[in-house]
C-alpha cells in the first residue's frame, strides 16, 4: 500500500490547507485543496498517458508488502488447488478494494460514505482503519518483512537475529520518519520507478521459474484442502487492501484533478478506468507470484510465510544475485509504504488532535510501530487475522450497499441495520476465533450457515439489510434529491 501522489508544478501554487500542517499526504476533500481560482486548466477527459499514469498510481498505493507475501504462501500451500484459491483471492484483495475506491469516489468521500450509518460511526470506523493500516498492524509489518528479505539470508546459518531485527528496525523507522516529513519528494523521485521496478522483479523470476524450473506444484494442504476458493477469500483479507481502498479513494481524486479534471462525473470515469488498469496488474502479478509459490512450496516444503517462499525460489534459481535483488525491492516497496503510511495517520490524527503537529504524531507513529514489528513477521500476521476478520465485514458490506440501485437506496435504514448486523456478527466470531466464546453462544454461532468457512457475518449481514428494508417502510421514506 504504497500512499502515492502525482505531485505537479501547478498544483503547488495551490499548498495544502493548514490543518493538514503542510502535509501532502492529508487525507482531506480535493475541492478543499484544490480551491477556487486554482489556476489548473480545467479538461474533462484524461490523456491516455495520464489515464495509464493513474492507473499505475492506483496500482502502487496498494502494492505493499502483504501484497507480496500473501500470493506466494497460498501458492506454496494450495498447490494442486492454487488456481482456485486464486479465485477467492481476487475476489477480496483486487475487486473489492477497487470496488471501495470507486465507492468513496462515488460518495465524495469515506465520511460521506460511512456518515450512512451514523456520524459516530464514521468517526469510530475511520480511526480503526487508520489505526489498522497504520501503527497497529500494517506499518510494522513493513520493517518486519523487508527485514526478512534484507539481512537473514546474508548471515551465517544459526546466527540470533533478535539484535539484528533490533538495530534493522531503529534505522528503518529513523529513516522513514525523516522522509515523511516531506513525502511529495520521495513520490516524486520513487513513484515513477516503483511500479515498473516491481513489474520487471516479478517477471523476472516468473521466466526464470519457466525457463529453469524447480520441480511441480505440490498437493494441497491444510487449510487450502478444503474449499480452496474460500480459504483464498479469507487470505486475501490479511492484504488489508479493502480497508486501505476507502481511505484511498480521496488520493485518487487528487491526482485526477491534478491533471485538471474537474467534473465529478468524469471524474469517476477515469476512476473506473484507473481501477479496470490496476486489476489487470493485480490479476498478472498475483498469479505470477501464486504460481512462483507453487513451485517453491513443492521444492520447499515447511516454509512459515511468503517472505521465505520466495527467499527459496529466487536463490535457487539466480543464486546470490537473486537473493540481493530480492531484498532491494522488498526494502524499497516497504519502505516507500512505511513513509506513506506514517505521513498520512499523521495528517489525519492532526486533524482530530489540531494542538497535535503531525511531525509529533508522525514520531509517535514511527516509534510505536518500531516496537511492535520487532514481535516478529509471524507474531504480526497471527494478532492481524482477528482484528481484520472484525473490520472486514462492515467495510465489505459498506461497499457493496453503496452499488445498489438508488431504487433501494431509498430504504436508508439498510444501512445503519445492515452495518449493525453485520459488526456483532463479526465481533462475536472473531472473539471466537480467540477463544473467548461462551458455550451456549458458541452453539449457535457455528449453527449459522456459512460459520464453517469463515462467513458466518454473511446471513446476519443479509437480515440486517433486509430489516433495514423493512424498518425504512415503517418510517418515512428518504427523499430523493
Amino acid at each position: 500500500m504504497v500512499v502515492s501522489t502525482i505531485i505537479i508544478k501547478r498544483q503547488s501554487e495551490n499548498p495544502p490547507p493548514k490543518e493538514c500542517g503542510g502535509n501532502a499526504a492529508c487525507f482531506l476533500s480535493a475541492d478543499h485543496w484544490i480551491q477556487k481560482g486554482s489556476p489548473l486548466m480545467e479538461i474533462q477527459t484524461l490523456r491516455r498517458r495520464d489515464q495509464l499514469l493513474v492507473g499505475f498510481t492506483l496500482f502502487s498505493m496498494f502494492f505493499g508488502a502483504g501484497n507480496l507475501i500473501f500470493p506466494p504462501q497460498l501458492g506454496a500451500q494450495a498447490g494442486v488447488d492454487t488456481w482456485f484459491a486464486m479465485a477467492g483471492l481476487a475476489v477480496s484483495a483486487v475487486f473489492l478494494p477497487i470496488l471501495g475506491v470507486i465507492a468513496v469516489v462515488r460518495a465524495g468521500s469515506l465520511t460521506d460514505l460511512a456518515s450512512r450509518v451514523h456520524p459516530a460511526f464514521a468517526t469510530v470506523f475511520t480511526v480503526l482503519i487508520y489505526l489498522s493500516i497504520g501503527p497497529c498492524l500494517a506499518i510494522p509489518r513493513t520493517a518486519s518483512t523487508s527485514f526478512e528479505m534484507a539481512v537473514p539470508p546474508f548471515l551465517p546459518s544459526g546466527t540470533p537475529t533478535m539484535w539484528f531485527q533490533f538495530g534493522y528496525s531503529l534505522l528503518f523507522f529513523a529513516a522513514a520518519f525523516l522522509v515523511a516529513l516531506q513525502p511529495e519528494k520521495l513520490t516524486g523521485r520513487l513513484g515513477k520507478f516503483l511500479c515498473p521496478m516491481l513489474l520487471l522483479l516479478v517477471g523476472a523470476m516468473f521466466v526464470g521459474c519457466l525457463v529453469h524450473p524447480v520441480g511441480t506444484y505440490g498437493p494441497a494442504l491444510p487449510p487450502y484442502d478444503q474449499i480452496p476458493a474460500v480459504q483464498g477469500f479469507l487470505t486475501g483479507y490479511q492484504t488489508m487492501d479493502t480497508i486501505a481502498a476507502l481511505n484511498f479513494g480521496i488520493v485518487i481524486v487528487m491526482n485526477i484533478r491534478a491533471f485538471g479534471v474537474t467534473d465529478r462525473g468524469s471524474v469517476l470515469k477515469a476512476t473506473v478506468r484507473a481501477g479496470v488498469i490496476a486489476t489487470v496488474l493485480f490479476l498478472a502479478v498475483y498469479s505470477m507470484l501464486a504460481h512462483i509459490g507453487a513451485l517453491s512450496g513443492a521444492a520447499f516444503p515447511g516454509t512459515t510465510n511468503g517472505a521465505v517462499t520466495l527467499t527459496n525460489l529466487v536463490g535457487a534459481i539466480f543464486g546470490h544475485w537473486g537473493t540481493v535483488i530480492l531484498a532491494a525491492i522488498f526494502f524499497i516497496a516497504c519502505f516507500n509504504t512505511c513513509v506513506g503510511l506514517i505521513s498520512s495517520c499523521s495528517a489525519y490524527f492532526h486533524t482530530l488532535v489540531p494542538k497535535v503537529p503531525a511531525p509529533v504524531w508522525a514520531a509517535f507513529f514511527a516509534l510505536l510501530s518500531m516496537v511492535i514489528s520487532n514481535a516478529g513477521l509471524d507474531q504480526i500476521l497471527t494478532i492481524s487475522v482477528p482484528i481484520l476478520n472484525i473490520l472486514y465485514p462492515p467495510a465489505i458490506v459498506l461497499i457493496l450497499l453503496s452499488f445498489l440501485p438508488r431504487s433501494i437506496q431509498r430504504f436508508s435504514a439498510i444501512y445503519p441495520v445492515g452495518i449493525a448486523f453485520t459488526s456483532v456478527a463479526s465481533i462475536l466470531y472473531a472473539a471466537q476465533g480467540m477463544g473467548l466464546s461462551i458455550p451456549a453462544l458458541d452453539r449457535l454461532l457455528k449453527a449459522v450457515p456459512l460459520s464453517g468457512m469463515g462467513l458466518g457475518w454473511v446471513l446476519p449481514a443479509l437480515a440486517g439489510v433486509l430489516l433495514g428494508v423493512l424498518v425504512s417502510v415503517a418510517l418515512p421514506p428518504k427523499r430523493e434529491d
